[in-house]
């Protein structure tokens, strides 16, 4: 027996053991004062809250060594968060969870103690209990082996949950006032400190946090709303999709307070700001005083916001807002903003998963942009994000276009050019299906999967995904004739609809298919104008002029009232939100607007 594996080994039972689970007391940064109990509790997301320390905490692995803080404890702790944080990370999600997991295991010796390098006795118990802990929240294939001997060497074959020292009251109300204690003193980077070091003192209070919404996020699902068809239309011409987009603009003026929107009221929002500002622009010049003053003082205050990195947002959606902010201030073509926008393209070119962040060109992540601060990248971020960089003025042949082709293909149900092979939570493997749509990201779908029936599933294919892949393969310089355009474009023409987006037949949600409606909308638009077709023909052969029948379904669903859009089916996405459906449905007509 070695001179550490005594102590480990007591540490270990004691660790495992119930009376562990009222653990020492947390650190003053940390700790919840009985104050918390009386102050009033504000309301806050606290999921987007603990994107933001998960992102922080990303930011400090070391990427040689796989670790984070340097040893076993704190990889250890980050590990523990990275599983319980809402997202739920996995090894696949990328190297800030593989390349730690492997760290553990190239620390575990031959009796199966997890330590740092030349850890004495008392340094190394604690570790390993940590270390055991974590390897069981990711207890995939490559873990259970070390996990496994790690266990047989505290001499234990169930782990109990890591102890963070931050007690949990029991009442809903209760939790929500020590989850606003506990934010209250993190720093503004994300991060909390204290005497064990930022990363450990960070990875305590988020677990506690991760804790905390679980419990109060728990909702009990009640059976779905039966769907409204959609009005019927008729195609329309040019003076009416005009008609309607200055209505359009007309509502959204009178919901701006100078341009600048807010997502609740005194809460103002720089991605509805940039969506709302860029679908203001669409209206035609000589635009009125009023409208064009709040289109300069909303490109104003976006400016305002940009970080020293170089994105543009107010704490959240930095990806979507940065990418909408550019393509706002592009549109306005005034030259003083284009040091703003070079700045936030390089930011999104950083953004990107590569080499640079410890992804190799093998990985199904590889090439795509995320939301900045959830790590899995998607394809809806990627398509923006092309779609902003090709604004910004970044030249053909560029290596971030070429990056997000490998995404883009991964992303596809074609197996002759996407090599994906995935395994998932549930024992099976995700591989590529052959119909030429696509879903979500690598191995992922808003639809659902099809169960192949022998060990492997695909991701099903729907609407506004293939869309923005079949965008993103345009912005990236493929030709018309690229196999991989060629079999998306077949599965949109066969698929061809405006009254859902298509794809969720399976669903057994009737509003399913109206999620994200006008997002569709939106993203069809763009796509068709760029691919350059007048005319689609769908599985029944017949022939679709899409300009006039996509600007037909739009000025149907407007508001006679107000001149407003909102999803009446499907409240997802911000499309009950009148503004945000607005801007959709303004930018879709412009880039639909017959000729």
């Amino acid at each position: 027996m070695t001179t550490l594996q005594p102590a480990l080994l007591a540490f270990s039972l004691a660790c495992f053991a119930p009376a562990a689970l009222a653990a020492p007391a947390a650190p003053a940064a940390v700790r919840a004062p009985a104050a918390a109990q009386a102050a009033p509790a504000k309301d806050f997301d606290l999921k987007g809250e603990l994107r933001k320390t998960v992102a922080w905490l990303r930011g400090t692995q070391d990427l040689k060594t796989g670790s984070y803080a340097g040893g076993v404890e704190g990889t250890a702790w980050v590990l523990a968060v990275l599983a319980d944080c809402p997202d739920h990370y996995r090894r696949v999600d990328g190297p800030f969870v593989a390349k730690a997991l492997e760290f553990l295991a190239a620390r575990q010796d031959a009796l199966g103690a997890i330590h740092d390098e030349k850890a004495t006795v008392g340094e190394g118990a604690a570790p390993h209990a940590l270390a055991v802990k974590a390897l069981a929240r990711h207890a995939d294939l490559e873990s259970k082996a070390v996990h496994a001997k790690a266990l047989a060497f505290a001499g234990q074959s169930v782990a109990t949950p890591t102890t963070t020292g931050i007690a949990l009251p029991a009442e809903k109300d209760a939790m929500k006032k020590l989850a606003n204690e506990l934010l209250a003193k993190r720093g503004p980077d994300g991060a909390w400190d204290g005497p064990r070091g930022k990363v450990v003192e960070s990875a305590r209070t988020a677990l506690a946090l991760c804790e905390l919404y679980a419990k109060t996020s728990a909702s009990s699902a009640s059976a779905p709303a039966a769907a409204k068809p959609l009005p019927a239309f008729e195609a329309a011409d040019r003076a009416k999709a005009l008609a309607a987009v200055q209505r359009g603009a007309q509502y959204l003026l009178s919901k701006s307070k100078n341009g600048i929107f807010d997502a609740r009221p005194g809460d103002p929002s720089a991605g509805i700001t940039a969506m709302a500002v860029g679908a203001l622009s669409c209206s035609p010049e000589p635009r009125s005083p009023e409208l064009q003053k709040a289109i300069d003082n909303a490109l104003g205050w976006l400016v305002s916001l940009q970080k020293p990195d170089g994105s543009i947002h107010n704490e959240q959606l930095a990806n979507y807002t940065t990418s909408a902010a550019i393509l706002a201030l592009a549109r306005s073509k005034k030259p003083e903003y284009a040091p703003v926008i070079a700045k936030a393209r390089s930011w999104l070119m950083a953004l990107q998963a590569d080499e640079a962040e410890g992804y190799s060109p093998d990985h199904p992540f590889y090439g795509g942009n995320s939301y900045g601060d959830e790590q899995r990248p998607d394809l809806s971020n990627v398509q923006f994000a092309l779609e902003a960089l090709a604004a910004s003025g970044l030249e053909k042949g560029s290596d971030a276009y070429k990056r997000a082709l490998v995404f883009l293909q991964r992303c596809q149900n074609r197996s002759e050019s996407n090599d994906i092979k995935m395994p998932d939570s549930d024992g099976k493997t995700i591989v590529s299906g052959d119909d030429g749509g696509a879903g979500y990201g690598p191995g992922t779908s808003k639809a659902g999967f099809i169960d192949l029936g022998d060990g492997r599933k695909v991701s099903r294919s729907y609407g506004s995904m293939s869309y923005a892949l079949l965008k993103g393969y345009i912005l990236c310089g493929l030709p018309k004739d690229d196999p991989r355009m060629k079999a998306c474009w077949d599965w949109l023409q066969k698929h061809y609809t405006l009254d859902v987006n298509p794809g969720f037949e399976s669903s057994s949600d009737p509003t399913a298919p109206y999620q994200g409606l006008y997002y569709y909308l939106h993203t069809m638009a763009k796509t068709l104008a760029l691919h350059g077709e007048e005319t689609l023909v769908d599985a029944a052969g017949n022939a679709h002029a899409w300009r006039k029948e996509l600007c037909g379904r739009l000025v149907a669903m407007q508001s006679r009232e107000d001149g407003s859009w909102v999803n009446a089916n499907a409240g997802r996405w911000w499309e009950s939100n009148g503004v945000m459906a607005t801007s959709y449905a303004l930018i879709s007509l412009d880039a639909a607007m017959p000729k």
